[in-house]
């Protein structure tokens, strides 16, 4: 038993050495009142991990600074209390046909645009930057590329999505990819799992709950259950992340060449919904649509920088897209 706890110990202390000393959780309040809400993130450290040279696209996965990532999805009742607390509104999907749209359920049937304005609230809300250029208006218009003469400080090169001076983002695809499939502790020194919940081998399909390798995908009947509260959508992965598999797809920043340099080029969405198959949640597997449209099954996730932001990356536009998966299901556009 001794040696046990000294291996545990020695793995504790070398995973403080390759993360950081802060490791546990951040929780962050938004709104006011009977709006108010918190968000709990989880530090994803490892910088300047390996890629991996086996998902879509490839390579993926290498990020080189430390960053957060929302345990949990966006919920619906977020989302409200987003709309109660300043002019814009969002719309949600009617889940009458799936399960009903309790307020802890995930907030799908919302459009990229609709979820990076709920990511610039957040941070103008608590004193940070925007993270998207948009002109006051219609809560579907496509986003402005921040321009290096009108916005120098918050122009990337290599990103002219995301302002530099942001604090709260949507993930781009080296971020998700990462959080989902990434394991610090697989291996020699670190690696990937096929699936976001530690495993190679399809993980075991609930309805709900938090059983370790479990997700929330199709099971009999799943399609009128609906997704999971956000909060009990399967096991957790390496970086004690929830729902990243299944329950509902959650949005990329990232245009789907991977080069954001049009406001209307296609994002990237992946991780998979309740009613899919277990290949939908495989590394390999992610899909697109324009930044205007919405499915029924796509929510999203928050992540932020737990430090100020990094210096940009290297640009990623020689990256070569190998096997994009394909994504069957409806789309439509919300005016």
């Amino acid at each position: 038993m001794k040696y046990q706890l000294f291996f545990a110990a020695m793995a504790m202390g070398l995973a403080g050495m390759i993360t950081g000393p802060a490791l546990a959780a951040v929780t962050s309040v938004f709104g006011s009142g009977a709006n108010q809400f918190t968000m709990t993130f989880e530090r994803v450290g490892n910088p300047g991990n390996a890629a991996d040279l086996t998902g879509v696209p490839r390579p993926v996965g290498s990020v080189g600074y430390g960053f957060l990532m929302g345990k949990f999805e966006v919920s619906r009742d977020m989302i409200t209390k987003f709309n109660a607390s300043q002019s814009l509104n969002i719309s949600l999907q009617d889940m009458s046909s799936f399960g009903g749209g309790g307020p802890n359920k995930p907030a799908t049937g919302v459009t990229w645009n609709e979820a990076a304005r709920f990511v610039n609230w957040l941070n103008t809300s608590t004193g940070s930057n925007l993270a998207y250029n948009y002109f006051d208006g219609n809560v579907n218009d496509d986003i402005l590329l921040w321009d290096p003469v009108l916005n120098p400080l918050d122009y990337d090169p290599n990103n002219p999505f995301r302002s530099r001076r942001a604090k709260y983002f949507l993930p781009n695809y080296n971020e998700w990819y990462k959080a989902a499939y990434y394991d610090p502790n697989r291996g020699p020194s670190g690696g990937y799992w096929d699936y976001p919940t530690q495993q190679d081998t399809e993980p075991t399909a609930v309805t709900n709950g938090v059983l370790p390798f479990s997700a929330v995908y199709q099971t009999v009947s799943l399609e009128q259950i609906g997704p999971a509260d956000i909060t009990d959508a399967g096991g957790l992965n390496a970086y004690q992340l929830m729902g990243m598999g299944g329950n509902a797809y959650e949005w990329q920043e990232s245009a789907f060449d991977l080069v954001n340099d049009d406001p209307t080029e296609f994002r990237a969405f992946r991780g998979g919904d309740w009613d899919s198959t277990h290949h939908f949640m495989r590394s390999v597997n992610w899909s697109s649509i324009a930044p205007p449209d919405f499915d029924y099954n796509i929510g999203f996730r928050v992540a932020a920088y737990d430090t100020p932001p990094p210096v940009p990356e290297p640009t990623s536009m020689a990256m070569v897209l190998l096997g994009f998966g394909a994504y069957f299901g409806r789309r439509l556009t919300r005016k």
